[in-house]
């Protein structure tokens, strides 16, 4: 689950990590308001899940609250369009007017989990205020890492080896290890999976500042931080993926024709595989689970079709604790109620096979049953117009 930057900082804030003074609003009024309680020179800045928003247009620079309440009146409401929003864009809700800060240097900081590694590691980079996509492809040397055991937490010593490596000196090194510890603190305490500030900030008086904060938190972990998930922005998702969260199915749309219903995230990664590998183009990640029942099914297929790109469907399901025959009837029943017209493939094996392929041979649908993963994924792109 994402959140927006200035919940990320209140986060942060109560952990510790310096974050610039400033409030969220969806009012030009309250906006107003904000920018006299702090005083002096402020920055007014678009609230959407995505990056790139210097350059579209949604952060600026006011130097008294009236310029505030102009820049609020037009923010607010418009739709911003980002390299990460595609050219859909996203609606601005709420803006975060804070102080403006004197930077004297900007860099980089961010925890994720490295699975291949099975540790948390923490990224630093002299270079801020970047993509660090783009810093790790043109000066990979820049980013320094260092692994967290999740049973010790990041180490006095560990933060200090990567305030030295930013470049910092003297009172700074003592600013930024406190700073990483807290944010360590912060990541590990909330269950997130990602904390990243870009640009972490040197102002003129030596503060080490968060001046951007993005955080993702794990969302098997909700459960225990329901604070956290109640700073979930549904605005800012997938209208189908929020659909789809209400009957605990995993959907992700994309941006293919070839539907895709599988139970299993591995199941789910291959098929999308195959049906790539056969000239096609997947139009969603949806795995519905080893226990779903037959109600899951019919929601996750109504789903599935409420995308309009959706030409032909492939249904790859291993029946373990999903029984075939279970997902047969879901299937089916579905398929009557939503009078389908696109075309569906569905290859089953495991428990209760036999029974789920009785079962849709003798509903007199058209549903094409296929023996083998590959033979399924083939049609199914040859049906939606692949090249398969």
């Amino acid at each position: 689950m994402k959140v927006h930057e200035y919940q990320a900082k209140e986060i942060l804030r109560k952990f510790g990590v310096k974050v610039p003074r400033g409030r969220a609003t969806d009012s030009p009024e309250e906006a107003r308001k904000i920018a006299e309680e702090l005083g002096g020179r402020v920055v007014v800045k678009a609230q959407i899940h995505a990056g790139g928003r210097g350059k579209a247009g949604g952060v600026k620079l006011a130097n008294t609250p009236d310029e505030v309440y102009e820049i609020a009146k037009k923010m607010l409401g418009m739709k911003l369009v980002t390299h990460q929003t595609g050219p859909e864009g996203k609606i601005v809700r709420k803006i975060l007017v804070e102080e403006a800060s004197d930077i004297a240097r900007e860099m980089y900081i961010g925890i994720v989990v490295d699975r291949a590694k099975e540790s948390p590691v923490v990224m630093a980079s002299p270079e801020g205020g970047v993509e660090i996509e783009e810093v790790a492809a043109t000066h990979p040397e820049l980013i320094f890492k260092e692994y967290v055991h999740p049973a010790v937490g990041l180490a006095p010593f560990q933060a200090k080896k990567l305030a030295y490596k930013l470049g910092l000196e003297g009172g700074a090194v003592k600013e930024a290890i406190k700073f990483l510890l807290a944010l360590w603190k912060a990541f590990e305490a909330t269950d997130a999976s990602l904390a990243e500030i870009n640009p972490l900030i040197l102002t003129g008086q030596g503060e080490v500042l968060a001046l951007d904060a993005k955080m993702n938190f794990d969302d098997n972990a909700l459960y225990r931080h329901p604070d956290i998930k109640e700073l979930r922005d549904i605005h800012e998702e997938t209208p189908l993926e929020v659909e789809a969260s209400k009957y605990n199915l995993n959907y992700i749309q994309l941006e293919g024709n070839v539907g895709c219903m599988v139970n299993g995230a591995g199941l789910a990664m291959a098929t999308m595989d195959i049906i790539k590998y056969y000239g096609g183009e997947p139009a969603n990640f949806l795995d519905v689970g080893g226990g779903a029942n037959e109600e899951q099914i019919k929601n996750a297929f109504r789903i599935l079709m409420s995308d309009p790109n959706v030409k032909a469907v492939y249904i790859n399901i291993f029946g373990g604790i999903l029984r075939c025959d279970r997902l047969a009837r879901g299937v089916v029943n579905a398929a009557k109620e939503m009078k389908v017209k696109v075309p569906i493939v569905v290859r089953m094996k495991g428990t209760n096979f036999e029974e789920g392929k009785e079962i849709i041979l003798n509903s007199g649908l058209d549903i094409k049953v296929a023996d083998t993963m590959a033979e399924g994924a083939q049609l199914a792109v040859k049906l939606a117009g692949g090249k398969a």
